[in-house]
């Protein structure tokens, strides 16, 4: 019987040497190219360069190898076909019964800082895609590796003489994932080259990072799919705790979006229900911090997700283990911390700072397709903002504005949120009315026994009507930071008056449906 013969060309080298050599204890040939051939035969292993099956050497600097028939006729020829045997036999072809092939690391080049062009353009693959997907499309013939996790379960396979089809068939699938995912990199590169922010078609990669439990809800089945291994929230280390569910993924991106409106020269702390802050506040340190969060509405904060924007030490760790915690996530923990919250067992501790690409569209599911949209900045300070009323904030009335433009950032639509000394105290999120919002924040925060009087206001878009304004001056609010642009502008701006309330308009909108 002739021996079988394995194409082997990567440029992830992991496993590669282990595997070649139990490939030829199966009496495989193997094949290969370039430096993939240089570490086999370091490693003592015998193949045969491409060029010698092609009968053509490498050329253009390494640009083609093996776009030939020899390659490409011994991947596509079907072995139950009797004319295509024959063409192989006519041509002196031998059969390729297994790839090993994954890409030049395109992706990870065009991401380094200041690369030239020219350079990430040289990592475009044109060989590898054409290798794998002649073997992929023949799957029932030969089986193709993308993956070196994959050459165990491909050498179970051999040893257990197991022709087995399911596990060619997936390994198939994977190939198509792997190469359409390589493809839509390069065209995204190509776009951001061409400063082109919404181009003609755009092709969503994504890798699986694990399944979960389940969704929203136990009877609703879902996964966790990245960008790339270790990007945004998959990039924090699991320092303790359960495994991380469906809701606590979504909670821990609103308690990173709240924490990030903040710079990390000052602790902040954000406490998520559901996606949206139920306490937000900047302190001295990061146990102050967040005992300011937590006094915001303390019932609410019952199974919440926190973040805090700096290290937590001790202190900190201490007073949040008091209060029932289903995720913590920080940029660093102190041992004693870990010693402390690794004590309540249900508390899922994650470290790290999970930020965003550098581009990073905003991308939204609707049936049929996606909106998608540039993601939202916050835009100046209060000193490009516009005091449209008689009396202006004072110094301690304007930084206050500042965090409330900051914070309500992060709630959910409709919001309003009060805030005092850089601590929101009352947040009214996701109601139908900008009147049901601040009645809302209004209310709760008499609920947890704070004083309305003297807080400033914060809404993410403007007042259709002078009610919302009269409302809050009952609530004693003396100050408002809203985006204007109402045709009612006049008239809300003649409420703040009358009630000696000061306003200022940003001229930016923060809705956040």
């Amino acid at each position: 019987m002739p021996r079988r013969r394995a194409l082997l060309s990567v440029s992830d080298k992991s496993g590669l040497v282990d595997f070649a050599r139990r490939l030829t204890e199966h009496d495989w040939e193997l094949v290969s190219t370039g430096g993939t051939a240089r570490a086999l035969r370091e490693a003592g292993i015998a193949t045969v360069d491409a060029s010698t099956i092609t009968g053509v050497p490498e050329m253009l600097d390494g640009r083609v190898k093996t776009l030939h028939p020899a390659v490409h006729g011994a991947l596509l020829a079907r072995r139950d076909v009797p004319e295509h045997m024959a063409a192989l036999h006519e041509h002196h072809i031998t059969p390729i019964d297994l790839v090993a092939v994954n890409l030049y690391p395109f992706r990870e080049t065009a991401a380094r800082p200041n690369v030239a062009p020219h350079d990430v353009v040289e990592q475009i693959d044109v060989g590898g895609p054409s290798m794998l997907r002649s073997a992929a499309k023949n799957f029932a013939s030969v089986y193709v590796i993308v993956d070196p996790a994959d050459y165990a379960r491909v050498l179970d396979a051999l040893a257990a003489a197991d022709d087995d089809l399911d596990l060619r068939r997936e390994l198939a699938a994977k190939t198509f994932a792997h190469t359409a995912a390589y493809d839509a990199a390069i065209a995204s590169w190509f776009s951001r080259q061409r400063g082109e922010l919404f181009p003609e078609r755009i092709t969503v990669a994504l890798e699986r990072a694990q399944t979960l439990r389940y969704g929203e809800n136990p009877d609703q089945r879902a996964a966790f799919y990245v960008e790339r291994p270790g990007a945004g929230l998959h990039g924090l280390a699991q320092r303790g705790g359960k495994e991380l569910s469906f809701n606590n993924l979504l909670d821990l991106e609103g308690a990173l979006l709240a924490t990030d409106m903040f710079d990390a020269e000052q602790p902040c702390c954000a406490i998520i229900k559901h996606t949206t802050p139920c306490g937000l506040a900047v302190g001295a340190t990061a146990v102050d911090a967040y005992e300011r969060a937590l006094a915001c509405d303390p019932q609410s904060a019952f199974g919440s997700v926190i973040s805090l924007n700096v290290p937590i030490d001790e202190p900190a760790a201490q007073a949040i283990a008091r209060l029932f915690v289903e995720c913590l996530v920080a940029p660093s923990f102190s041992d004693a911390a870990i010693d402390i919250l690794g004590r309540k067992k249900n508390l899922r501790v994650l470290e790290g700072r999970a930020h965003w690409e550098p581009g990073a569209m905003d991308l939204k599911r609707v049936r049929g397709g996606l909106l998608v949209q540039e993601r939202g900045r916050i835009g100046d300070s209060l000193d490009a903002w516009n005091v449209v009323t008689k009396r202006a904030p004072t110094r301690e009335e304007q930084h206050d504005l500042e965090f409330a433009w900051r914070a309500v950032a992060s709630v959910k639509s409709n919001a309003i949120v009060l805030v005092r000394s850089g601590a929101t105290v009352g947040i009214g999120a996701g109601q139908m009315s900008r009147v049901d919002a601040s009645f809302l924040a209004v209310h709760k925060a008499r609920g947890a026994g704070h004083e309305t009087a003297g807080t400033v206001l914060g809404s993410d878009a403007y007042f259709p009507f002078r009610d919302g304004v009269d409302q809050a001056a009952e609530a004693g609010i003396t100050a408002i930071v809203q985006p204007g642009g109402s045709v009612r502008d006049a008239e809300v701006i003649t409420a703040a008056d009358e009630r000696g309330i000061a306003m200022v308009f940003t001229g930016k909108r923060l809705f956040r449906h």
